[in-house]
């Protein structure tokens, strides 16, 4: 198995629908094609949150990866977002998911254990399971430290040590486990890609990482490229510079009442941008009002993206 190089950013765009709620193909293909162009953009997320990929058909999730898969060609890899509750429908989505042409998986923690926890070794098991079926590499996915999905430090050891497990998108949101946690990681695994998914504040994050995949980055691509190199770097004077001319966008995308109002955000951005045609969600997400739009478009002009 070759790794996937996902050393750079790794957007996760949202789904793009018509006006009367479809999923708008040549829509997506389209803003695939506008991130990959972008150089530092290292592979593409779908069906993840920002994605709305729990709110698609099963028929609508692998057409959808179709349609990425067409689109950016054999220049990144596409990664699905793998959101089944349980191991063998976890595992089942990823084959379906690979049969389409994905190359990797984003493993999500079963949903129960948002409320309920999770035992000892389910994890693992889930992971195990999903590269055992379909063959694609897979991203540890860190919860933040505020729900019971988030897992504690032995069993992110123990999913990096398995076959298959190649990065960790990591959104602990919790900065003292993020210093105590990655260092650990990076010394067991040095091959293992960390990726921060930290959207709403990256900066403290940034200098720790090989990269970051966020839903952000299906936005503001171009300087969260620049901020993951001044990360690398090391050059703090410049990774602010950046953090704060991004900042406006920043608030007005996810400093909101929930943060699942930042993927209803993102595609108001989008059209703005001029990159998408038609910001419609699929409910339970519900519209931004128009002094939302405003906002949002006024943060993406003092942040020079438009």
């Amino acid at each position: 198995m070759n790794p996937m190089d996902l050393r750079g950013l790794v957007p996760a765009p949202v789904t793009a629908f018509t006006s009367d709620g479809e999923v708008d193909h040549a829509a997506n293909a389209d803003l695939a094609r506008w991130l990959v162009s972008v150089d530092g953009v290292k592979g593409l997320v779908c069906l993840g949150h920002a994605g709305e990929g729990t709110y698609l058909t099963a028929e609508e999730q692998v057409a959808l990866i179709r349609t990425l898969v067409e689109a950016v060609g054999d220049r990144v890899p596409v990664i699905a977002g793998i959101t089944g509750e349980g191991t063998m429908t976890a595992a089942l989505e990823a084959r379906r998911a690979a049969d389409a042409g994905a190359t990797g998986a984003l493993v999500y923690p079963s949903h129960g254990w948002l409320r309920f926890g999770f035992q000892a070794g389910a994890p693992q098991e889930r992971y195990r399971a999903v590269h055992e079926e379909s063959g694609l590499q897979c991203v540890l996915f860190q919860y933040p430290d505020v729900t019971k999905a988030t897992y504690d430090l032995a069993t992110q050891l123990d999913i990096a040590a398995q076959p298959g497990v190649v990065a960790t998108k990591n959104g602990v949101r919790n900065m003292r486990r993020w210093d105590t946690e990655i260092p650990v990681l990076r010394e067991n695994f040095p091959d293992l890609q960390i990726l921060t998914c930290h959207d709403e504040y990256l900066l403290h994050t940034m200098f720790d990482v090989d990269g970051a995949l966020v839903g952000y980055g299906g936005l503001a691509p171009e300087p969260l490229v620049e901020l993951i190199e001044a990360g690398r770097a090391r050059d703090y004077a410049r990774a602010r510079e950046i953090h704060d001319r991004l900042l406006p966008v920043t608030k007005a995308v996810y400093h909101r009442g929930s943060h699942m109002e930042g993927t209803v955000a993102l595609k108001i951005g989008l059209r703005a941008r001029g990159v998408l045609k038609d910001a419609t969600v699929r409910q339970p997400l519900q519209p931004l009002g128009e002094a939302a739009v405003a906002e949002i478009e006024t943060a993406l002009q003092q942040a020079k993206l438009i």
